[in-house]
């Protein structure tokens, strides 16, 4: 046993940190995402809400036919993000490696503090401990000797939970007539694929494994192993340089067929992926477009170029490919860059030598910028700097939509 994995899931996170900070909020139906008469999605439901069959990524209006009497809340991305940190500083604290999932989810490899399950069984109630004197919030912790089963550990008593799964035979025994959903990767279209081919449990999985594997390629595979135990993935913690593209993208409102003001929206897109990307330290070279147009149908389009490293860059190619695509009403727009690589990678040239281009996309970008505040009549004096954010993102564009003057 190379590796003791602690699973740690906050419980309903954002919506129990709305809770912790407005304590009239306790007990009542919480929704967080958008608000009833917006388009959007739950991203978080108290567990009072869920009662009423409220869940994460469920359409706001199926939430609001469910739960009519429920409180709507938009997103605090910011302070959730802010709470995430302090999280980190309590799970790092324990680990050797630490693999995040979300603000509110990680992998923990303690083999080297605990020393063997006895130890992690500590850590594991210490984390719990101190999650709730130090932050005022709940979480469930799962104890086990694979990612899979510690993960499904954390899932077994929520909320405020803790479980262990010590053996790959304990693993099995827990699961082996559950339904295959149960098993980490099997999503809905997979679990409908195997239905259909009356494979329904993991048992069902384990007795017929060529079956699953010739339905379902080398997937099949992946979760014949997992039915009979086998997990070694290693807890990975997350590089930025690992990452194989950075994008941001908006949904409307209202859709529009106004493609000029599409094109102004790519600016603010690029500002925040140029942001995100020098954060980081990576440039691209390649830029991406998507759109989903009102009728649902999604495209995307991408473009090799010489650098996207600066939001004028971006905002420039995502444009070109805007101006090649179908126009029709359009519900959510996005850009990006792609083939990612480290500053450190870069080849010097006659533009880093003599920084003559990097001042010319910066005066570019300012006068796109000035253009933008002109048409709107929008002050982005110490605004600019927080349009990253998705709360002002959003308010901004749709200040934006609404006061387009065509």
């Amino acid at each position: 046993m190379d590796q003791i994995i602690i699973h740690v899931d906050m419980d309903a996170f954002f919506a129990a940190v709305e809770t912790r900070d407005d304590p009239s909020l306790r007990g009542k139906p919480l929704i967080i995402g958008s608000l009833p008469n917006e388009r959007g999605v739950v991203a978080t439901a108290s567990y009072e809400a869920r009662r009423y069959g409220v869940h994460s990524a469920m359409n706001i209006k199926e939430a609001y036919r469910l739960c009519p009497n429920g409180i709507y809340m938009h997103p605090h991305m910011e302070k959730y993000k802010a709470v995430s940190g302090q999280l980190h500083e309590i799970w790092n604290s324990y680990a050797s490696a630490l693999e995040a999932i979300a603000f509110d989810e990680a992998y923990l490899d303690v083999k080297e503090q605990a020393g063997d399950f006895a130890g992690a069984r500590g850590i594991g109630h210490e984390i719990k401990r101190r999650t709730r004197e130090e932050l005022g919030l709940s979480c469930s912790v799962g104890v086990a000797y694979s990612k899979t089963a510690a993960k499904t550990a954390s899932e077994e008593k929520k909320p405020d939970g803790y479980f262990e799964i010590l053996t790959p035979e304990d693993y099995v025994a827990l699961i082996i007539d559950r339904d295959v959903r149960s098993l980490y990767t099997v999503g809905e279209k997979t679990a409908e694929k195997l239905h259909a081919s009356g494979i329904r449990t993991v048992r069902d999985i384990r007795e017929k494994q060529d079956q699953v594997i010739r339905l379902l390629g080398k997937q099949g595979q992946w979760i014949t192993r997992l039915a009979f135990g086998i997990d070694d993935r290693r807890v990975t913690p997350y590089r930025p340089e690992d990452a194989k593209s950075i994008g941001r993208e908006v949904t409307f409102q209202k859709d529009t067929d106004d493609y000029e003001f599409l094109k102004d929206v790519l600016l603010l897109l690029a500002v925040c992926v140029d942001r995100r990307a020098k954060r980081v330290g990576l440039h691209g070279k390649g830029v991406a477009l998507k759109l989903t147009y009102a009728d649902m149908k999604q495209i995307s389009r991408s473009q090799t170029v010489v650098s996207a490293d600066s939001a004028a860059d971006i905002y420039r190619n995502a444009v070109i490919m805007l101006a090649e695509v179908e126009r029709r009403p359009v519900r959510l727009i996005g850009t990006g860059i792609y083939n990612l690589s480290g500053d450190e990678d870069r080849q010097l040239g006659f533009d880093d030598v003599f920084a003559e281009s990097a001042r010319s996309k910066e005066t570019e970008l300012k006068r796109l910028l000035d253009e933008l505040k002109e048409r709107y009549g929008l002050d982005f004096a110490g605004h600019l700097e927080q349009i990253y954010q998705t709360d002002t993102l959003h308010k901004t564009v749709e200040y934006m939509r609404k006061h387009r003057r065509r």
